[in-house]
């Protein structure tokens, strides 16, 4: 303990401040320092260059739905570790520790609100739940999303995030692909709109299914966008892949993505979509 450490604490009317860690919010991307309540109230929408950070589902449906006002939907119950895997952790373990650190049940969730007046079921993925890895629950949380927006004849917007399938599953996530693409063709038949906006990162097999078969394709600005990884590609191919490559915009540029809309603008954009795409549902 240093000399003034004796002194402050020997002095009983000298009070403490403790300074939380927590005030500021540091750009991964410009490495700019803001207040973090400021970045919050912003949407994590970095001020300085407007680099999208990323949200759970709890906030998405804030932002998205008529002054926040939604009703969740029930996650699906499904077996849980039905491989009894591990590896340096028991895969029950993993989803416990998710949970708790969540407060969530899996990577996930559905609600259903309006958008400026207009019905909608949302379906966000977390990426902070196991890096939103698809498994078991969200296929089936997917699916429950689907048939609510059926029952609710109303579109279904899903939000994703996610870095693939959830190895602890083994093939029983891969499963997941065909079972969400069923899913979307019942939606379809029900003559309903699938709207699907991509967050950052959105790779492996949720690219490859529900995330790239909406009938209008939305991205945020820089998002991570795509199957394999930029790295995998070029040692595969064994050619230096341009910059940019699997961002949002470079998707779009590419016609991979129907438009890129900032954060502040989704609410707006989605309420436009479903009215052309909805015409029958009068805004109240």
């Amino acid at each position: 303990m240093s000399w003034i450490d004796k002194v402050r604490n020997s002095i009983p009317f000298i009070v403490k401040r403790e300074t939380p860690d927590n005030l500021w919010h540091k750009c991964p991307q410009c490495g700019a320092m803001t207040f973090l309540k400021e970045y919050e109230e912003n949407q994590n929408v970095c001020p300085k260059c407007e680099h999208h950070g990323r949200i759970g589902a709890a906030k998405r449906f804030d932002l998205i739905f008529d002054s926040g006002v939604h009703t969740p939907l029930p996650a699906p119950t499904v077996r849980e570790d039905p491989l009894k895997f591990r590896d340096t952790k028991k895969y029950a373990d993993r989803i416990k520790a998710a949970r708790t650190a969540t407060g969530e049940p899996d990577a996930f969730l559905n609600a259903k609100g309006e958008i400026e007046g207009r019905k909608a079921v949302v379906g966000v993925q977390d990426f902070a739940f196991m890096g939103g890895s698809m498994g078991l629950a969200v296929g089936a949380a997917f699916v429950a999303g689907v048939e609510a927006a059926i029952a609710e004849k109303a579109p279904y917007i899903v939000f994703t995030a996610a870095g693939g399938a959830r190895m602890q599953e083994g093939i029983l996530s891969l499963m997941q692909m065909p079972k969400t693409t069923v899913a979307i063709q019942k939606l379809h038949e029900a003559g309903l709109p699938y709207i699907v906006v991509m967050t950052d990162p959105t790779t492996g097999g949720v690219t490859a299914s529900y995330a790239m078969l909406g009938d209008v394709q939305l991205a945020e600005p820089g998002a991570l966008i795509g199957f394999a990884g930029q790295r995998v590609i070029e040692q595969t191919i064994r050619e230096k892949l341009p910059e940019g490559f699997q961002r949002s915009e470079y998707l779009l540029d590419h016609g991979m993505l129907d438009m890129v809309t900032h954060r502040h603008k989704l609410r707006e954009t989605l309420a436009r979509l479903i009215a052309y795409l909805v015409p029958e549902q009068a805004a109240a």
